[in-house]
């Protein structure tokens, strides 16, 4: 008996796979890929919600800038102290669900003041505020005017918007 060779012409070449599919193979996946797609709608779109609504909020930090830098020079100080406390009354008005704070003064600002903020403020912040607005300029000479801009910018910056 001849024992036979294999020559290369009975070669054949093998079957390529399948190409890939990168779609899920199972409708688990289809799922769960659409789940998260919308989780991730909902949280650009929550986001966006809450950067739109502290659209005030960066406007009056933006303002405080300007009114820190004003506070520099000997010229501008004084009107730059005397608009902090307007400053922060339109950012308590210009906050969600729109609390009734044009009126309050006093003891009643105090509070709306203290309630309203996530870090402490000192006990006397809405009188120095109502002192910034009314007294004569003589006597904002000896105001600390830079512990003063500090606490109006922690507070327009932490302020609590209950929405």
């Amino acid at each position: 008996m001849k024992a036979s060779v294999p020559s290369i012409d009975q070669l054949q070449e093998l079957a390529l796979p399948p190409a890939p599919s990168y779609l899920p193979q199972t409708w688990g996946w289809a799922l769960l890929a659409v789940l998260l797609l919308l989780a991730l709608l909902g949280y650009g779109a929550w986001r966006y919600y809450r950067w739109q609504r502290d659209r005030y909020r960066r406007e009056a930090l933006v303002h405080l800038a300007e009114l820190e830098a004003a506070m520099g020079d000997d010229q501008t100080r004084l009107a730059a102290l005397r608009e902090l406390p307007e400053l922060l009354k339109r950012v308590a008005l210009s906050m969600p669900a729109s609390p009734a704070v044009a009126t309050l003064r006093g003891s009643d600002w105090q509070a709306f003041l203290t309630a309203h903020s996530r870090a402490p403020i000192s006990a006397d912040f809405a009188e120095q505020l109502a002192r910034l607005a009314y007294a004569p300029d003589s006597s904002l000479r000896t105001v600390d005017a830079k512990a003063l801009l500090q606490q109006c910018k922690t507070w327009v910056e932490r302020h609590h918007v209950a929405v």
